[in-house]
């Protein structure tokens, strides 16, 4: 192992909040287009990259993934008529689930700042409509718990 990944290895969770999020993100977006597990997913991740996933990333992906029907579910119910959880983009559907996961199961996180944190992951990785898309309907979630 080069002295590099090594100090990666051992500095793993001395990453920002939002870079522990984005790799959360990554996985769960990935997730949705394999039926690998996500430890599988992340030593993936780390070999193609030469980085180490936060204990905190792979976590809420496990999270996410262990509570995706409840996710789902609570998505569905905030969907404008006629719109189906289908219709989203793989994209916000995956920050929208991290999000959901957090507000729902992560106390010490207040719920705005996993509003917040979805919105920027949102700017950063999709279209302005898509943006607005994910405060709304976390915005509704927010107001039912």
């Amino acid at each position: 192992m080069s002295e590099e990944i090594r100090n990666n290895a051992e500095n793993k969770n001395d990453i920002s909040r939002y870079k522990m999020r984005e790799q959360a993100f990554f996985l769960c977006f990935e997730s949705l287009f394999s039926d690998s597990d996500i430890d599988e997913l992340a030593d993936n991740a780390g070999d193609a990259r030469d980085e180490f996933l936060s204990d905190y990333a792979i976590d809420c992906a496990k999270g996410v993934t262990a509570h995706r029907e409840e996710i789902d579910e609570k998505i569905s119910a905030n969907l404008k008529s006629g719109w189906k959880i289908g219709r989203i983009s793989k994209v916000s559907l995956a920050i929208m689930r991290l999000a959901i996961y957090e507000m729902l199961y992560i106390d010490s996180i207040p719920v705005s700042v996993s509003i917040n944190e979805a919105v920027e992951l949102s700017k950063k990785y999709t279209v302005q409509d898509d943006t607005s898309f994910i405060n709304g309907v976390l915005g509704a979630v927010a107001k039912e718990l």
